[in-house]
This record gives structure tokens, C-alpha cells and sequence, in this order.
């Protein structure tokens, strides 16, 4: 009586069982199995060379790390959505806020934009510098200017400027940069597929809410009573 091949019936039984957990994916579902894979390889194993005990155990102990695993990528995928909702709600009771948005890139029409940035030294003097599409670039001198907190009114109209997407910095005397922030009003908040929140800016466009800066408030109505 010829030993059955422990080796060819663990690696069909061990295929079948990879492609059942493939297929569906659930804890229930890979514990039944690896009870069948189990089973099978003890079936199958060579009576004159037994399988050592403590593979057995090792294979239950890999099994209880994958349903953890599991149970734990389910958890967190449960909360990311827990969050997302919570941020959409928090975020769609702003819409009419003013906030500051920090804007490396900015879309450009005709509309003014305020833009605000904190210099840390001093800038004898600091530039606005602005790239188009095109690598094609645009300085805007601002003169000379202290640490702090700043503001310009850039009027892409009055400065001849093409409508387009523009990269955005402030530059001080030694061509160190600064990203300035944009500020806006937010009309309208949608969640992006990737599960981030985007707050819309009016004609600005959409940006990502965990570009914003500072909270402004809302704008009382001019035309409430009082």
C-alpha cells in the first residue's frame, strides 16, 4: 500500500482555500476554511511522517492575526466614514464663514483676491511672484515690509494677467518663500471620492478643508434687521 502524497493534496486544498478567502473576504468564511484545510491536511498526511503538532498551532496563531487584521481594517474603515459625516455636518453649518486658505495655487479671473501671509524677517523688499501654466513667472514688487502679518489685494485684471491657474509665493530679499493664504467665503462643501472634504470659494474654486488656516466667522446680514 503505497503513503499518500502529503505534498500535492496540502497545495490543491491550500489553492481552493486561497481562492474561497479571495472570494469572500469574511472572518466567518476564512475560519470555516481553514477548519477544511485543516482537516484535509491531516488527511492527507503521510502516516509514516506525521505533521509536527506545532505547525498546526502556528497556522492558528497566523489565522487569529489575519481576523484581527480584519476586524480591524473594517473598524477603521467604519470610522473614517464616522469622521468624514461628522466633518460634512460641521463644515456645511460654516458655509457663509470667511476663512483663510493656504494657497500655494491659485485659479485666476477677473475678481480681486485677497491674499494675506506672516513674514518671520524682515523683507527690504518682498515679492509676490506668480507662475502661470506655463513656467512663465511674474513679480509683483510689495515694498518694503516688517515681520508680521500682511495684505494684498491682487487684481489680476489691472496687472494684465491671463485667466489660468497660477503658483502663488511671497518672496523676501533672499528668495526665501512664503506661502500665502487666500481669503474667502464658503459657498458650498461636497465630499471628494477619496473621502477628503473640499469647501467651495465662491468663483475661487474648491479646496481642500485641511488647507484652512483660520475661521473668520460669519458675515452678518447687511440687510437684517436689527
Amino acid at each position: 500500500m503505497s503513503a499518500v502524497n502529503p505534498t500535492n493534496g496540502s497545495n490543491a486544498d491550500t489553492g481552493a482555500a486561497s481562492n474561497g478567502v479571495a472570494a469572500n473576504g469574511g472572518t466567518a468564511e476564512i475560519s470555516q476554511l481553514f477548519t477544511k484545510l485543516l482537516v484535509a491536511q491531516i488527511q492527507y498526511q503521510d502516516p509514516l511522517e506525521p505533521t509536527d503538532a506545532s505547525q498546526f498551532v502556528n497556522q492558528l496563531s497566523q489565522l487569529s492575526q489575519v481576523e484581527s487584521l480584519q476586524a480591524l481594517t473594517t473598524q477603521t474603515a467604519y470610522n473614517n466614514s464616522i469622521l468624514s459625516s461628522l466633518q460634512m455636518l460641521n463644515l456645511g453649518s460654516q458655509v457663509g464663514s470667511t476663512v483663510h486658505v493656504s494657497a500655494s495655487q491659485l485659479p485666476l479671473k477677473d475678481a480681486p483676491v485677497e491674499l494675506v501671509f506672516t513674514l518671520e524677517n524682515i523683507a527690504s523688499p518682498a515679492t509676490l511672484q506668480l507662475t502661470d501654466a506655463a513656467g512663465r513667472k511674474r513679480e509683483i514688487e510689495l515694498g518694503n515690509l516688517g515681520v508680521g502679518s500682511h495684505g494684498y489685494t491682487l487684481d489680476p485684471k489691472a496687472l494684465g494677467l491671463a485667466e489660468g491657474n497660477y503658483s502663488v509665493a511671497v518672496l523676501n530679499e533672499s528668495k526665501q518663500s512664503v506661502t500665502p493664504e487666500v481669503v474667502g467665503r464658503i459657498s458650498g462643501v461636497r465630499l471628494a471620492s477619496d473621502g477628503s472634504a473640499l469647501v467651495q470659494l465662491g468663483s475661487l474654486g474648491e479646496f481642500n478643508s485641511r488647507l484652512i488656516t483660520q475661521f473668520k466667522g460669519l458675515v452678518a446680514d447687511a440687510t437684517g434687521t436689527h
